[in-house]
């Protein structure tokens, strides 16, 4: 089956993004048995190159599902009971939500939406402890907001301070358009959804655990069935996931990771935070502030904006009549911000094609 690449709406959402025809071709395949040899083979390639995509040595799987779906199997693998969480944002907050319902005690660290939390902070917090938390959740890219935070400093915080705790980063909008390195900044989990960075439908949920998590885990109850970490190397090894997969999206997936490995993450890196500049130039000369003030804490890929009111609707509806989605803020900032999601395989000319349509 061909796919005609027809007009349509482009993504400049901070998730789900647009996707390139090739990949979206593939996802076209004809159905086939989720236990047939191709797909176990595919299973077991997926993990090798989340591997190299996560920077790691260790373990990386995928599973069926959002990444939310990852948040909340690290904490019931990975907590035992008590979790420190840096909230900036909706999805820091998001995983406080998710470790109360999952019945643990977590302790918020907050700071201001718009800035990143510093290594002093987190010292601060975790020399203050009673007792060592089981985990520090630390939200790397917060969607939301835009804010970048210093992933490499504050694990390295982690390591000083409390040596015990694991460390468990949601990477949703930074693994693959941000420099993160699994191995080399010693973390325990990262996790993503397929609809951000990695420039596929939403479907796939992907992380990367360490050692040192699987031997924590191994001493938690009640883990569940579906994402049991300690249960992942040995059906992975298999190629066989214990639910039936989204076959078509994990082809795809392991296309898109070659691609990558083409144009090489350091790169892609480049890539993203080229993006992000030109757009806080554009915004600052169109009179847009950038809700993140300080530029080393702003995300390669989704710049939040001020802006509110009628001009907002205004902005968001000039770019829909120009053949572009935008997204508003999320959460409480709504009402307040919009946010240019360029992230994915977006190349410079469309963000400037973007730009160029916006420009009043």
């Amino acid at each position: 089956m061909q796919i005609q690449d027809d007009d349509h709406p482009i993504l400049f959402l901070p998730g789900p993004v647009e996707v390139d025809l090739e990949l979206r071709a593939i996802m076209a395949m004809p159905a086939i048995g989720h236990r047939a040899a191709a797909v176990k083979d595919a299973t077991i390639q997926a993990c090798e190159g989340l591997q190299r995509f996560y920077r790691t040595e260790q373990h990386a799987f995928w599973e069926t599902g959002a990444g939310t779906t990852v948040m909340e199997a690290g904490v019931r693998n990975l907590v035992a009971a008590r979790s420190l969480h840096l909230v900036g944002g909706a999805f820091g907050e998001r995983w406080v939500k998710v470790a109360k319902a999952c019945g643990r005690e977590p302790t918020r660290l907050d700071v201001p939406w718009g800035t990143a939390p510093t290594p002093e902070l987190l010292a601060t917090a975790l020399d203050s402890a009673d007792e060592p938390y089981d985990a520090v959740c630390i939200t790397h890219s917060e969607t939301s907001t835009g804010v970048l935070a210093p992933l490499a400093e504050l694990a390295a915080t982690v390591r000083e301070h409390s040596p015990e705790t694991l460390i468990l980063v949601d990477a949703v909008t930074s693994v693959g358009g941000a420099e993160l390195r699994f191995d080399d900044w010693d973390l325990d989990l990262a996790f993503a959804g397929t609809q951000k960075c990695l420039a596929l439908p939403p479907g796939l949920a992907t992380f990367a655990v360490s050692d040192r998590a699987l031997q924590r885990a191994a001493d938690i109850p009640d883990r569940g069935f579906l994402l049991d970490f300690v249960a992942c190397p040995e059906r992975f090894a298999k190629g066989a996931p214990p639910a039936t997969p989204c076959v078509p999206l994990l082809f795809a997936l392991n296309r898109q990771l070659e691609r990558i490995e083409t144009e090489t993450l350091e790169a892609r890196w480049a890539r993203h935070a080229a993006m992000r500049d030109r757009t806080v130039v554009w915004a600052e000369e169109q009179g847009y502030p950038a809700f993140v003030a300080e530029p080393a804490h702003r995300s390669p890929s989704v710049t939040t904006l001020s802006l509110e009111g009628p001009a907002l609707d205004a902005l968001i509806a000039r770019a829909k009549a120009s053949g572009y989605t935008l997204g508003k803020g999320y959460g409480d900032l709504k009402e307040k911000t919009f946010r240019v999601g360029h992230m994915g395989d977006h190349p410079m000319t469309r963000l400037e094609a973007l730009l160029a349509a916006l420009t009043t």
